[in-house]
């Protein structure tokens, strides 16, 4: 049996895989301002405590798998760089198999969760499919015959840092244009926040008393009263989303696109219109290489099925 850990920059989350099963979950409190060997030291404890919940004895773990935010060689299990723990070349794969006796493996957090997604949810049936994650920024994660692509140094699929718009929107990255200001739940929330100042009368205002209050349900709650605002404001962030889609389909062409984040929970209504726009930038149409469009079903255990699943493919 192999474990998962779900690092954050507030919590760590764990769990063992049992066949196709979570079992054991548990979670501990993380903290920046930690060092990296304490950090190590909790996520060790962390595993033993998910083992002892599930039941398992220690002795039938097999290996442990870490989902890390930031830059990671996974090969050598290295945090190359974390921003928001001020991580740089921390070895923490090495620090957490020192206390754990357990071979230990790191991955970057979108790509465990693209694996889970791949392996135990929504995109288990096909063997190409990209995850794209809808959050503060846009992250991913690309299957390619039923494995893991992560470029040359695990630096690859930084999908929210392709440039859509040249010379557009600043990103954080230092580029401009980038598909993350589009697409991204805070590139919804700021658009919703523009058309909100544009028209008072819009039902938005309804579901946010002020501008603070916007989300990314907003504009979504307000379309289904035939908003004609919030129509406008989805259609536009719809259109950034399906130009950064779009480009990965003509790429890569996956079987499937699955969409994770919190707006990924509107369903249809975000699916729907997706489906046309992109459907109208592909160059190969889909009567030849079908493209399905689909919802991450895992929510917050993608990664750590991710985490697991990698583990065990190593030691496989």
């Amino acid at each position: 049996m192999v474990i998962g850990i779900d690092l954050g920059g507030m919590s760590a989350k764990a769990a063992v895989l049992n066949g196709d099963r979570l079992v054991g979950k548990s979670r501990v409190k993380t903290d920046a301002n930690d060092s990296p060997e304490k950090t190590a030291c909790a996520l060790a404890q962390l595993a033993r405590n998910a083992a002892a919940d599930a039941g398992i004895a220690w002795e039938e773990i097999q290996a442990i798998g870490i989902g890390s935010p930031g830059v990671i060689d996974s090969q050598s299990g290295t945090v190359v760089s974390w921003t928001n723990f001020f991580w740089t070349n921390v070895r923490l794969a090495e620090l957490v198999s020192a206390k754990t006796n357990i071979p230990t493996f790191v991955l970057n957090d979108a790509n465990a969760a693209a694996l889970g997604e791949a392996k135990y949810g929504a995109g288990k049936k096909y063997s190409d499919s990209v995850l794209i994650t809808l959050g503060t920024g846009v992250g991913g994660g690309i299957i390619i015959d039923g494995k893991l692509f992560e470029g040359f140094r695990s630096a690859g699929a930084e999908l929210g840092h392709t440039v859509i718009v040249k010379d557009g929107e600043q990103c954080t990255c230092g580029r401009k244009g980038c598909f993350e200001r589009y697409a991204s739940a805070t590139a919804l929330i700021r658009i919703t926040r523009e058309e909100m100042k544009k028209n008072s009368a819009s039902a938005m205002w309804k579901y946010a008393k002020s501008l603070e209050e916007v989300n990314g349900v907003t504009a979504f709650a307000a379309a289904r009263e035939n908003d004609e605002s919030a129509r406008a404001v989805i259609m536009e962030y719809i259109a950034g989303l399906g130009e950064g889609v779009a480009n990965v389909v003509n790429l890569l062409r996956p079987q499937a696109i699955i969409l994770g984040g919190g707006i990924s929970a509107e369903g249809e209504a975000l699916l729907s219109p997706l489906r046309e726009y992109v459907k109208s930038c592909m160059f190969v149409s889909t009567d030849y290489a079908p493209l399905e469009i689909v919802c991450a079903a895992l929510g917050n255990d993608a990664g750590l099925y991710g985490a697991a699943c990698y583990a065990q493919e190593r030691i496989s």
